[in-house]
């Protein structure tokens, strides 16, 4: 059966700026893959770095918030399934979806959990660990509720699940893992040997705060421990949408180049010897670590990048989470081929079982199959999520007729 697919988009899809884009991506070739006709919507203007969608077969919809012209696209389309990326896309269209296309399967692509992400960024603010009333946020309650109005809720790294489940009560059958899906021939072959690459890298998106963070913490303690021992080695740093007050840290004579969008991260990633990813805080798992196994590049990081990234597998190169253990495990790897080649070695591995395309695409479609057939069953015993939708969807119904009313008028 050729189903009919709606992924309404909080952005378009941009898979050489972010992680979020790469992910979406792989989201889109697997559904392709099963002969879905998929229709991408999104109320964000248009990228220069986004995908060609069309060159895929997909199609492209501009929609609008708090307008009932969506009502009647979607009605006409009537899709078997909808996937909101991101919660906040479900809190938006999520009435308007169930209203007009009740019987519409309904996921949500989370990325990563965002109350996660900004419950161990205020803690971070204030030099301390996440502690529970740091999840409990209003931001935890929105996106939790999304969760249990919708039908599915695929998520790309395990802590997240058993957190949802454990902390939040979340059933597991309102969720689905699904960590990254590589091709084993993605591993690029040939690669740079060791004596040929030099310098290292760190490469994310600036308006992604735990990346623009991890830049600060390199360019005032990290790099200059780092530069101190390998006085000629330099530091490229990559991504895109860079500020001008990450511009402004762009010093070639001490080592530290802010060079921007890369047109091919793999390319960049390849040439050099050491990956650098100081994340502080943050959540999901790290696509630039990713990148950097499929590009045998050893990396440093921290416990909050490698989270949910090893498959119980030993990593990719060293963890520290102390900013001098940091510098000195990264010289260290940059220096010692024998520890450079067995870290290599263990990305590969990861790649190879964690991240495997066929079993990760082939689970998550069966599991939409297995929802969608019995979807009546299904949505019955998910009580608490249809209180939220009685109570949610309408106040949010009004609130979003009011604002369409209001622009209307002026």
């Amino acid at each position: 059966m050729k189903l009919k697919l709606l992924i309404i988009g909080y952005v378009w899809p941009e898979p050489h700026s972010s992680g979020a884009g790469v992910r979406m991506m792989e989201l889109i070739h697997l559904f392709l893959a099963q002969q879905w006709n998929i229709t991408f919507a999104s109320p964000a203007a248009l990228s220069e770095h986004m995908a060609d969608l069309d060159a895929l077969g997909v199609k492209k919809e501009n929609i609008a918030v708090n307008d009932s012209s969506f009502d009647h696209f979607i009605l006409e389309m009537a899709p078997e399934i909808v996937l909101f990326d991101r919660f906040m896309m479900e809190e938006q269209f999520g009435w308007r979806v169930e209203t007009q296309c009740p019987s519409a399967l309904r996921l949500i692509e989370s990325i990563d959990l965002h109350c996660l992400r900004d419950a161990r960024h205020q803690a971070s603010k204030k030099k301390r660990t996440v502690e529970l009333s740091d999840l409990y946020s209003d931001m935890a309650k929105r996106e939790i509720a999304a969760i249990y109005r919708s039908d599915l809720t695929i998520l790309i790294s395990d802590y997240e699940l058993k957190l949802l489940h454990e902390t939040f009560s979340v059933p597991k059958d309102l969720l689905h893992l699904c960590p990254f899906m590589f091709d084993e021939t993605q591993i690029i072959d040939p690669l740079p040997a060791f004596k040929s690459r030099n310098h290292f890298i760190t490469i994310g998106n600036f308006r992604h705060a735990p990346n623009w963070d991890a830049v600060l913490w390199l360019k005032q303690i990290i790099w200059p421990l780092i530069r101190k021992a390998l006085p000629e080695a330099e530091l490229h740093i990559y991504g895109s949408y860079p500020p001008p007050k990450a511009t402004a840290l762009h010093t070639p004579k001490d080592g530290f180049h802010v060079l921007g969008w890369a047109p091919d991260a793999m390319e960049v990633m390849k040439q050099a010897r050491v990956c650098l990813a100081p994340l502080r805080f943050g959540a999901g798992i790290k696509g630039k670590l990713a990148d950097a196994m499929l590009a045998g590049t050893p990396n440093v990081t921290t416990d909050i990048g490698a989270e949910a990234m090893t498959g119980g597998l030993p990593w990719a190169g060293n963890i520290e989470n102390d900013p001098e253990a940091f510098a000195e495990a990264a010289i260290q790897l940059y220096q010692d081929e024998q520890a450079w080649h067995q870290a290599q070695s263990r990305g590969f591995d990861i790649i190879r079982h964690l991240f495997n395309k066929q079993q990760n695409g082939d689970a998550l479609i069966q599991h939409i199959h297995a929802v969608l057939e019995n979807l009546d069953s299904h949505r019955l015993h998910n009580f608490t999520g249809s209180m939220l939708r009685h109570h949610s969807h309408r106040s949010i119904e009004f609130m979003s007729r009011w604002i369409e009313a209001k622009n209307k008028t002026l």
